[in-house]
């Protein structure tokens, strides 16, 4: 049984284009999945739900182990296919909302509440017309005091 495996030396003989096939198991791969399009993402994310609830129905009839150690596998797989679709989603979101001047709170950064509320550098030093011209004409007074 090529699962207990421990070089991948071994193993790489038996390698699938987008899963590596270990005995009876499956298991998909996040940089494949990295360079498919969002369509072939969602088509494989049925396909696998699909399989995780034959799965499901071959554990509730009493099916072999190994499908049952399967149930875990494909979980995982469908958990890591999420993962990389919702990640080109925001990707996408954040180069849509890019030099924009309003963004969704969830592609802002989140900091902490505190420096979120604090106002900007520019804002802090921000000065009225009055005083501006209350300091050029009343410029603080210079001593020439020798000790």
């Amino acid at each position: 049984d090529l699962f207990w495996l421990k070089g991948r030396s071994e193993a790489s003989t038996f390698q699938a284009p987008l899963r590596i096939i270990i005995g009876d198991m499956v298991r998909v791969k996040a940089y494949e999945l990295r360079s498919k399009t969002s369509k072939e993402l969602l088509k494989e994310l049925d396909d696998m739900k699909g399989e995780l609830a034959q799965l499901r129905v071959a554990k509730v009839s009493g099916g072999a182990a190994s499908k049952l150690a399967k149930i875990k596998i494909v979980r995982k797989s469908i958990a890591r296919i999420l993962t990389v679709y919702n990640q080109k989603q925001k990707a996408e979101a954040r180069k849509q909302y890019k030099g924009k001047k309003y963004m969704p709170l969830d592609l802002r950064p989140k900091k902490t509440r505190k420096i979120r509320r604090a106002l900007k550098t520019e804002q802090k030093y921000a000065k009225t017309l009055r005083t501006k011209t209350r300091e050029s004409n009343f410029p603080m007074r210079r001593f020439a005091v020798t000790m």
